[in-house]
């Protein structure tokens, strides 16, 4: 039985991502973090220091912006951005996370590039109401 409210765990994903992908703050991050963190994600090692292995290899200019979070119970989804990434285009993401005991405790996600005005089918951005310059 869940111990937080979906707001609680919404407010958690977001500090956490924060603290993690915007500060880099491997230490402040293992608060967040189950130590039997899950990792679903196929481009990501197993287990939290997997993902904090994969951040400390990306640039110093990676930002998460999120746009989306929903909860219900235990799972969080947030739709967000992650630009500055190293690559030529952003990160587009759907992040699902379990959420026990406080802590972050399993992860899925979908990825995408970020398309550009030209690229998109529907003309719509995937990310906020104007698409990359």
């Amino acid at each position: 039985m869940s111990t937080t409210t979906p707001e609680q765990n919404k407010a958690l994903v977001l500090e956490a991502f924060d603290t993690l992908f915007n500060q880099r703050d491997y230490v402040a991050a293992e608060r967040f973090w189950s130590e039997r963190y899950i990792q679903h994600s196929a481009h990501i090692a197993p287990g939290r220091e997997g993902l904090f292995a994969l951040i400390r290899t990306l640039p110093a200019t990676l930002r998460y912006e999120n746009q989306l979070i929903v909860a219900e119970g235990d799972y969080v989804i947030a739709h967000g951005r992650f630009s500055g990434n190293g690559r030529t285009k952003a990160w587009i993401a759907a992040d699902v996370v379990r959420i026990e005991n406080g802590k972050l405790a399993e992860h899925w996600d979908v990825l995408q590039e970020e398309a550009t005005e030209t690229e998109s089918v529907s003309g719509l951005p995937m990310f906020g109401e104007r698409f990359p310059s």
